[in-house]
């Protein structure tokens, strides 16, 4: 594998870039469900990824960025194409239908678990710390908090034990991909996220045939734009802002998101769906924003 140099110090840029993909991955759940009806998992996933796809090649176009040369670079994209798109969207598109969103919410607070493991192992500078696995506790416990336990019950379908471990599946795949991305050979950002989503697009645009065919008739509005807004900013931008927190910051502090994202699915749902506000709101932002401190703690003595 490629030497990696450690992470620097995360900057407000990156701290902007973590809130915003906090709440565009925020109204991703909300769309998948929308999407799913009238529309099949598989091509749930295979729409957003080839919008993304044609999102990015229409950037690197018009700013006349050329894609990768080298086969190091195109290996790892291809990498990440794998775990951070064809796996974990196909996946959860498919658990979707059988999970309550509330425990796919959960499940996604797992991705640092895996992250920091995997970091410590494969990264120099993301050494798992005890202040970062409690960083880990206290976002776990607010967004489990924040959700309630009532996420944890069944849903009654007979294929819900196999759609959680799917869930569970679809994380450990997100931190794979994000270390597959940081040690990737030094490369333009938008050509690294634009190869990776071409190639994601080469690999599940069969599968989706296979699987579920050609539609026979066109979906419902809804779920088309659905589709566009997950292709638009789930995807093509937030794989931008992605790969340059990674090969910034690191991929340990790419997983804060994942705590908040799950604040922004609730504030999404109150403003949109009038749903009402849970009252433990509050409590889990306070523990949610006690881990993001302690994570910034050690961020910055790693950055000394």
């Amino acid at each position: 594998m490629s030497a990696v140099a450690t992470p620097s110090r995360p900057t407000l840029i990156n701290w902007i870039e973590i809130f915003a993909l906090g709440v565009i991955w925020g109204g991703s759940f909300l769309s998948v469900h929308i999407a799913l009806d009238g529309i099949g998992p598989f091509g749930v996933a295979t729409g957003r990824i080839v919008l993304g796809a044609m999102v990015l090649s229409v950037l690197c176009l018009w700013r006349r960025l050329p894609l990768p040369r080298s086969r190091k670079v195109w290996l790892h994209a291809a990498g990440m194409a794998l775990f951070s798109n064809v796996v974990p969207f196909s996946l959860l598109s498919w658990a979707q239908q059988h999970v309550t969103s509330g425990f796919a919410g959960i499940s996604m607070a797992m991705v640092p678990l895996f992250t920091l493991v995997l970091a410590h192992v494969l990264l120099p500078g993301e050494r798992l710390t005890w202040l970062r696995m409690v960083g880990f506790v206290l976002g776990l416990t607010g967004v489990v908090v924040l959700i309630g336990t009532d996420a944890l019950h069944t849903g009654g379908s007979a294929w819900e034990p196999v759609a959680r471990l799917v869930c569970i599946g679809s994380t450990l795949s997100y931190a794979i991909g994000a270390i597959i991305t940081r040690r990737s050979p030094k490369v333009d950002p938008i050509a690294f996220s634009t190869a990776g989503l071409l190639l994601a697009s080469a690999m599940i645009l069969p599968i989706a045939l296979l699987v579920e065919g050609v539609p026979a008739e066109v979906p419902p509005m809804k779920s088309l734009l659905a589709v566009l807004y997950l292709g638009a900013l789930p995807t093509a931008l937030a794989t931008l802002i992605l790969v340059h927190v990674i090969r910034t910051a690191g991929p340990t502090f790419l997983t804060q998101t994942n705590y908040h994202v799950p604040v922004w699915s609730v504030i999404f749902g109150t403003l949109i769906l009038a749903e009402p506000l849970p009252a433990q709101f509050l409590i889990a932002l306070a523990l949610i924003f006690a881990g993001l401190l302690v994570s910034r703690v050690t961020m910055g003595r790693a950055g000394r």
